[in-house]
């Protein structure tokens, strides 16, 4: 969020760290090419630099950690705007609205905000999760979501009606459109790497990976089984009147503050065909071996193995557990 010169400033006007201290943070910081900010986070609790940081802005800090915004002022900021500039307000008086967020002096946000609202803002400063933790409560429970959808209008039609002409009008159905962006989205702020979309006898079942383990998200009915599979078929370019043999695909996806590619594969299963949605973020910076944590021996292992001139370093482990982003920090290392 900082740069390395106002981090520096904070760190020195509040006394947070020792100068000889700081001056390691900053060598080291730039022998791994990493915002000092990062490297000081890793040193001492998140709270605390923050609040050092809300001293030296003169703003209040608040806490918002499991904190439940009322709705009605949650959407006094809209969600577009509250993602990119990363502001939130958390309480509202008759002409106050307090906001939290990690840049008290964006005045060009401050002053629309309150040209749009009327209000007068007060701000304050939080953490980065906290404002995370927030920002995730724009989104309604998926549940909702897709029973607001259906009352829109019916989802579609049986699997037995697999006519291309027909499967090609369905996946263009405004519910059916919906409820597939709602699954990403969701999976999105969910933080998911993979989407499970399973048909059963009696109904579809969606899971989430989320930090390598599968969670049940919620079932669909039955009767949007043709639609969902036909939408998402169309939006990687699978074809749709193929449901014997497996199918894989790519689409990509996008919005305030995500970019994602997914790669899509489709597998003919007893009731239908199973999809399964790998999403990989093209904004994620690679993480250093170092916050991958790595314990000390095996991190002084791997850092003088990957810069030998030739040899092999095999990555293994289930579907979550980190092997990708483990090759490209060492990608990031090698990468001079």
């Amino acid at each position: 969020m900082y740069n390395d010169a106002l981090t520096q400033k904070i760190l020195e006007s509040q006394g947070t760290l020792k100068p000889a201290d700081l001056k390691a943070a900053l060598a080291d910081a730039q022998a791994k090419k990493a915002r000092l900010e990062d490297v000081v986070l890793e040193q001492m609790p998140e709270e605390t630099f923050y609040r050092a940081a809300a001293e030296y802005f003169k703003a209040p800090f608040v806490d918002l950690k499991g904190v439940q915004v009322r709705k009605d002022i949650l959407d006094l900021i809209p969600e577009p705007i509250a993602a990119t500039h990363q502001i939130i307000a958390f309480d509202k008086g008759a002409e106050v609205m307090k906001v939290a967020t990690l840049d008290p002096n964006d005045l060009q946000t401050v002053e629309f905000l309150q040209r749009k609202t009327g209000l007068r803002l007060e701000m304050h400063l939080t953490t980065p999760s906290a404002l995370r933790e927030i920002l995730k409560q724009y989104k309604r429970s998926l549940k909702a979501e897709f029973e607001d959808i259906a009352k829109g209008g019916e989802t579609g039609v049986t699997s037995g009606d697999d006519d291309q002409k027909k499967l090609r009008e369905l996946a263009q159905d405004l519910p059916v459109v919906r409820i597939v962006e709602s699954l990403l989205e969701h999976a999105v702020f969910e933080g998911a790497s993979d989407i499970h979309i399973e048909p059963t006898e009696q109904d579809l079942a969606v899971r989430y990976r989320v930090d390598g383990i599968l969670r049940n998200v919620m079932t669909l009915p039955k009767n949007a089984q043709a639609g969902i599979m036909a939408r998402i078929k169309v939006l990687s370019n699978l074809k749709l009147d193929e449901h014997r043999l497996p199918q894989d695909g790519r689409m990509k996806i996008s919005g305030p503050g995500y970019k994602y590619s997914v790669r899509v594969s489709t597998l003919p299963v007893m009731d239908g065909e199973k999809i399964v949605m790998r999403l990989l973020s093209e904004t994620a910076q690679a993480l250093t071996l170092e916050q991958l944590g790595f314990n000390p021996v095996h991190l002084e292992l791997v850092k003088r193995n990957i810069l030998k001139p030739h040899g092999i370093i095999f990555v293994t482990g289930p579907t979550g557990s980190g092997k990708t982003t483990t090759l490209y920090s060492i990608l990031s290392i090698r990468n001079t």
